[in-house]
């Protein structure tokens, strides 16, 4: 088991934050958790006390990982810039139909891993002509050929399922390999409607 939970962007300010790490691993019942991830950015909250507080949260023995969520390519660079402790991964909004180029290039600059929520666009991926006609070169669905992009990225998708057998599905990915056609072919899927999670207070997305 790894045990990750994150403090919300309402939570960030001194006081409020340490408040909601002890509330999770209360509710968690742990004495620590494997990664704590500042979940969104609060632009009324300076990053250099969110970081610092997230990096004594580190310091104290409440997670073994540091890490953030929705941060765009100039917020990592900040970030980076005023951590005392490592950060391990950027979690954010990744599939075939939207570009982050620039951020990839960000979080590998910084050395740090990039975890893909929503890898299947919230089922837009499931079904879709050109992934299909992918899938059936390798026996493979059109949902796994978009999680195997990602994975041959070295991008680390977090498909999100209630149900065993999608599960199981979502773990095939490992036993064959895209073309670098195939890759090129996908990643020109994006467009500029493509990101599915875009709340009120999300930050201005890299373009």
């Amino acid at each position: 088991m790894f045990v990750t939970t994150k403090v919300y962007w309402d939570k960030l300010a001194a006081g409020d934050f340490e408040r909601s790490v002890e509330g999770s691993l209360r509710k968690l019942d742990l004495p620590f958790v494997d990664l704590l991830l500042i979940h969104w950015n609060d632009p009324k909250v300076p990053l250099s006390e969110s970081i610092g507080l997230l990096c004594k949260a580190r310091q104290n023995g409440q997670t073994k990982h540091i890490g953030v969520a929705n941060f765009t390519s100039t917020m990592l660079d900040e970030a980076a810039r005023l951590a005392s402790e490592p950060f391990v991964t950027n979690q954010v909004e990744m599939h075939p139909f939207l570009d982050q180029t620039k951020l990839i290039a960000a979080c590998r600059r910084h050395g740090v891993s990039v975890t893909a929520y929503c890898p299947l666009a919230r089922g837009a991926a499931a079904g879709h002509a050109d992934l299909e006609r992918i899938g059936k070169v390798h026996g493979k669905t059109s949902s796994q050929v978009a999680l195997r992009w990602l994975v041959q990225q070295g991008i680390v998708p977090i498909p999100r399922t209630t149900k065993p057998d999608h599960l199981a599905a979502n773990l095939a990915v490992f036993d064959f390999q895209l073309s670098d056609d195939e890759m090129a072919e996908i990643g020109a899927l994006n467009r500029p409607d493509g990101r599915v999670v875009n709340p009120r207070h999300a930050p201005k997305w890299d373009s």
